[in-house]
């Protein structure tokens, strides 16, 4: 009779341990699949290929931007957009002159207003100044630039080579910090 109480205790024990583990395997899956929810996560809402974009006003382009690759963050709590292949940016001004920005990357920052281009950045005036860094940082409600990144600066056959630098949109107002270079008044 033991015997046979013994044999129906282990089965017992055997059944309530596998009965805890297929509960525990199940609540872990579960749980996953809570944090799965839980978790934004980092997808665009859209994207487009060969994107070209023409911002007008008052019926005149004021500029193009085309790139590879646009991807559509805005459903994010800080939404931004990304452009990961980089970009090439006409700008016209009111006279119907063209400069020209260059990136490898760029993201555009909703919120901030802010633009980050980075890798190999270069701004062409049509008046044949020249700006060449790693990385920019473009306000656009300010409308003005600025990097602490190293930099070189071309105008006229000048060059100015330096750490830092803030300036306007059209290049009327510099303030360059660590600099080195000749620059003819």
């Amino acid at each position: 009779m033991q015997a046979k109480l013994r044999r129906i205790i282990s089965f017992q024990k055997v059944l309530l341990l596998s009965a805890a583990t297929l509960f525990l395997i199940s609540c872990e899956d579960n749980i996953n699949e809570v944090r799965k929810i839980n978790i934004k996560e980092l997808n665009p809402v859209g994207e487009a290929t060969d994107f070209n974009l023409k911002y007008t006003d008052s019926g005149k382009i004021k500029a193009i931007l085309i790139s590879p690759q646009m991807l559509d963050f805005s459903h994010l709590e800080f939404p931004f957009t990304e452009f990961p292949k980089g970009v090439n940016v006409t700008i016209y001004d009111n006279q119907g002159n063209k400069s020209f920005v260059t990136s490898n990357y760029a993201i555009s920052y909703s919120g901030s207003n802010l633009i980050d281009l980075s890798g190999k950045v270069k701004i062409t005036t049509h008046d044949g100044k020249m700006l060449e860094t790693e990385q920019l940082y473009y306000d656009q409600k300010n409308e003005w630039f600025f990097t602490q990144k190293a930099y070189k600066f071309t105008d006229k056959g000048n060059v100015i080579e330096g750490l830092g630098i803030d300036f306007s949109k059209d290049f009327k107002t510099l303030d360059t910090q660590q600099i080195t270079g000749v620059y003819s008044l």
